[in-house]
């Protein structure tokens, strides 16, 4: 008789087990209590709340300057991190610390920071200014704190992807005749697809939620700056908690629903490859 083999974590039915006790009773109950706080509303309450022109306008901005703003990672997180790993140079630890300063740093200060640099009188505003270039307290500051927050996601989503790149086949594909550009698009861009749709889908559901950094930058201004965390947030200091609780519901439908649709792009990008 073969003898099972013995492995250091436990067996699978004990491990999922404990995984589904974790997820319960850190996403899956809460979530649920989320749901039964807004079904005690009536359905006209209920669309009354999260169809209202001042939902309406935060939906937008919500959105809109996520998509922008992990759009923007998208790219320019891909040049930062093709950088980092295929480059040497002086200062290169510097600027790989650099990029995991969003995490570190709270999100409270970061929009304090990006408002003193973006205002009329700042350092980078007072230059945008004359240009007619208003950043804080408009909805490109939105952009801008969320392009600031996302950006770790892309970079570090990417980097042990591109290290995996075998640079071999670029060199293969040159001295076919291809251009830098052909091989870009035909032979690294297929590769780092999958994961730059991940980086992009973090970066993305990061911003949906953002508070910190957009608050004090964004001027809070209803239906200009005004983004839907926020609303949650004034709701729930006028202890209307059903107006809240609706309002994040129809927040966490429509994310889950675009995260999914990320998610069924990238297992089609993934097909599309092995095929």
């Amino acid at each position: 008789m073969r003898l099972r083999e013995r492995s250091i974590i436990p067996g699978f039915g004990l491990t999922l087990g404990f995984s589904l006790t974790y997820l319960c009773l850190l996403v899956l109950i809460p979530l649920s209590m989320l749901f039964a706080r807004t079904f005690s509303m009536t359905w006209t309450d209920f669309w009354n709340t999260v169809s209202g022109p001042r939902a309406i306008a935060s939906y937008k901005l919500t959105f809109g300057a996520s998509f922008a703003g992990a759009s923007i990672n998208a790219v320019f997180g891909l040049l930062v991190a093709w950088v980092l790993v295929r480059h040497r140079f002086w200062g290169r630890d510097l600027v790989d610390a650099m990029v995991d300063l969003p995490f570190a740093l709270p999100t409270a200060v970061a929009g304090i920071a990006l408002t003193a640099v973006y205002s009329s009188n700042g350092w980078i505003g007072r230059f945008l200014e004359p240009l007619g270039v208003k950043v804080a307290f408009t909805p490109l500051g939105v952009i801008v704190a969320l392009t600031f927050i996302g950006l770790p996601f892309v970079v570090r989503t990417l980097e042990p992807v591109i290290e995996d790149l075998d640079a071999e086949v670029e060199e293969a594909a040159a001295t076919l005749g291809a251009t830098r550009w052909q091989t870009f698009v035909k032979v690294i861009f297929p590769g780092l697809l999958p994961a730059l749709l991940t980086g992009f889908s973090l970066a993305f559901a990061r911003a949906l939620g953002e508070y910190g950094s957009v608050v004090f930058i964004s001027g809070n201004m209803p239906m200009k700056t005004e983004i839907a965390p926020l609303l949650i947030m004034t709701k729930l200091e006028e202890y209307d908690y059903a107006g809240a609780t609706a309002i994040a519901v129809t927040l966490l439908l429509v994310s889950f629903a675009l995260l999914l649709f990320v998610n069924l792009l990238q297992w089609w990008s993934r097909r599309s490859r092995a095929t």
